[in-house]
């Protein structure tokens, strides 16, 4: 527990979860904001579970541990949270034995591996059609997708962006191909796996072991991070370290509760002091 009492007595945090957004929030282009390594330490210090998620299918929970341990923020696998993962949870509970075409790469296909489902190529063939960031995508991937969907298979994804951040500016994401196959085939998905889709939210509680009034949704987008803790009643704080500026926080509906400068300063927040 933290050591910042009041005449010796411990003081209970206001939040005892943060349900945390990576890049933009903590990181970008593989470097920390400044004083975020050691709010972080502070937060754990003090008995606060910090659980990172990314809608990005393309890296796993390895991987993310490995890079934030890297930049001097230790955790383990059980501490980060993908789009990807719980599209596998999903797949796995909802869809057992199902055969699934998979619009995306590699690191993905092999997370769904390991839970056991069976990714094919043929669409006819498809009881299941997962729609990712897919940077291999071509016509022919679309076609056979429109085959399986047009045959009456389930329709999901992993997450809702229609672009993703790099160094330099962005590149189209998994947004743009479910809006290609919605337009083409008519369908519309029906489950979405990442930010802010309820999906995502009943697995970081429940990752986490709290309940919404116990934690709070930390990020630098209102249309997903912030949207995931509104859609659950979790309160939201808003980070000015990524996309959106100080004016156009002003404008963000439904307000956050916090504004931060950045993620430096959410122990204030999440600590009361």
């Amino acid at each position: 527990m933290s050591d910042h009492a009041d005449g010796g007595t411990e003081e209970r945090p206001r939040y005892t979860g943060v349900i945390c957004d990576l890049d933009g929030t903590v990181y970008r282009s593989g470097r920390p904001f400044p004083g975020v390594v050691e709010a972080l330490e502070r937060l754990r210090a003090a008995g606060v579970r910090v659980l990172f998620v990314s809608n990005n299918p393309l890296q796993n929970a390895e991987a993310y541990a490995t890079k934030l341990s890297a930049l001097g923020i230790p955790v383990t696998p059980d501490d980060v949270l993908t789009s990807g993962a719980v599209m596998a949870s999903w797949l796995r509970e909802h869809t057992p034995n199902a055969r699934v075409l998979l619009l995306g790469e590699e690191s993905l296909r092999e997370e769904l591996a390991q839970v056991g489902v069976k990714v094919v190529h043929r669409g006819l063939e498809a009881d299941v059609v997962v729609a990712s960031f897919d940077r291999t995508f071509t016509y022919d991937k679309w076609l056979e997708a429109f085959r399986a969907l047009r045959a009456g298979a389930r329709f999901v994804a992993t997450n809702p962006d229609p672009t993703c951040p790099v160094e330099g500016g962005e590149i189209p994401d998994c947004g743009g191909i479910i809006a290609a196959l919605e337009a083409t085939s008519g369908r519309r998905v029906e489950a979405v796996a990442g930010k802010p889709s309820s999906l995502m939210l009943a697995a970081a509680l429940a990752r986490l072991g709290k309940g919404p009034d116990e934690v709070v949704v930390v990020g630098d987008r209102p249309g997903t991070d912030l949207a995931l803790g509104h859609q659950g009643g979790v309160d939201t704080a808003l980070v000015l370290t990524g996309v959106t500026t100080p004016s156009e926080s002003e404008h963000v509906d439904p307000r956050p509760v916090y504004v931060l400068g950045s993620l430096a300063e959410l122990p204030s927040v999440v600590l009361g002091r």
